[in-house]
C-alpha cells in the first residue's frame, strides 16, 4: 500500500522556466508531493496550459528583468503566501558552434538569462526567505559545468551558477535558507529529442559514455529537485548533485578503451 506524500504541506514553490521539459517535470512532482506550485515562464498560453493539469498557478515574467522578477514574486506572495522554495530553472540553450562563429549578441543573451537571471531570481526570492528564517533554493546547473564542451556561453554560465549556489548557501545558511544545485546529464527534453529526430544528435553517442548506458528521463531530475527542497534534505546545503546516469564517472574511460560491457 502506498501513501500520498505531503512534503510540501501546501507551502509555495516557484519554478522558473516551468512550462516545459525539466521545469514542468519538476513542477509536476512538487505538486504531487503537496507543494502549492507556481510556474513562471515567458509565454502566457504555454504557462497556463502547463499549470492547469497539475493544479498549479502561472505567472509570466522574464528572469533577466530585475523589476519584473521582483514584481512577480511580490504578486505571488500577495496572492498565495510566502515563497518557501525556488527552482531557478529558466534558461536558454545554445547551438554547439565554434567560438569564431558564435555571435556576441547570442553570448550576451545566454549570459543575461542563464547567469544574471538566476542571480536575480535567487536574490528576489531569497531575501524574503532569509528574513523569515527558512527556505530552500535549487539552481539548475549542468554537467557541462564540469567538462569542456563547444558551448562557449552556456557551459561557463552553468559553471558560474553551480558556484553561485555554494556562495549563496554560505551567505544565507545562518538565516535558515538552504541553496543547492542539480546538474543534469543528457535528458530526454523536447530540444534534445528534436535534435535527435533531425539527425543532429546521435543517441548512441549520448548513451555510450554514461556508466548506466542510457539517457535520463525529466522526472528523474525532478525527483532530485524535490528531494533537495524537502525536509529530508534539511542538513544539505551548498552541494551540486549531478543526475547524469554516470556520465561524469564514465566519460573519461574512452582513454582506457571505453566502459566495460555488462558482466
Amino acid at each position: 500500500m502506498t501513501t500520498q506524500r505531503n512534503e510540501g504541506r501546501g507551502r509555495v514553490a516557484l519554478v522558473t522556466g516551468g512550462a516545459s521539459g525539466i521545469g514542468l517535470a519538476s513542477a509536476t512532482v512538487l505538486a504531487e508531493r503537496g507543494w502549492k506550485v507556481v510556474i513562471g515562464d515567458l509565454d502566457l498560453e504555454k504557462c497556463q496550459a502547463a499549470a492547469a493539469p497539475i493544479g498549479a498557478e502561472s505567472v509570466v515574467f522574464d528572469v533577466a528583468d530585475e523589476a519584473a522578477t521582483r514584481k512577480a514574486i511580490a504578486d505571488i506572495e500577495s496572492s498565495y503566501g510566502p515563497v518557501d522554495a525556488l527552482l531557478a530553472n529558466a534558461g536558454l540553450i545554445q547551438r554547439p558552434l565554434p567560438p569564431e562563429d558564435f555571435e556576441l549578441a547570442d553570448f550576451d543573451r545566454i549570459i543575461a538569462v542563464n547567469l544574471r537571471g538566476v542571480y536575480i531570481s535567487c536574490t528576489a526570492a531569497g531575501r524574503g526567505m532569509a528574513q523569515r528564517g527558512a527556505g530552500g533554493i535549487v539552481i539548475m546547473g549542468s554537467i557541462t559545468a564540469s567538462r569542456s564542451v563547444p558551448l562557449h556561453a552556456y557551459a561557463p554560465a552553468k559553471a558560474a551558477v553551480v558556484h553561485m549556489a555554494t556562495c549563496l548557501a554560505a551567505e544565507w545558511g545562518r538565516s535558515g535558507v538552504r541553496v543547492n544545485s542539480v546538474s543534469p546529464g543528457f535528458v530526454k527534453t523536447p530540444p534534445i529529442l528534436a535534435a535527435i529526430q533531425r539527425g543532429q544528435r546521435n543517441p548512441e553517442h549520448l548513451r555510450e559514455t554514461a556508466a548506466l548506458n542510457r539517457m535520463i528521463e525529466p522526472v528523474e531530475i525532478a525527483r532530485a529537485v524535490a528531494f533537495l527542497l524537502s525536509d529530508d534534505a534539511s542538513a544539505i546545503t551548498g552541494i551540486d548533485l549531478p543526475v547524469d546516469a554516470g556520465w561524469l564517472a564514465g566519460s573519461h574511460m574512452a582513454t582506457y578503451g571505453g566502459l566495460r560491457a555488462a558482466r
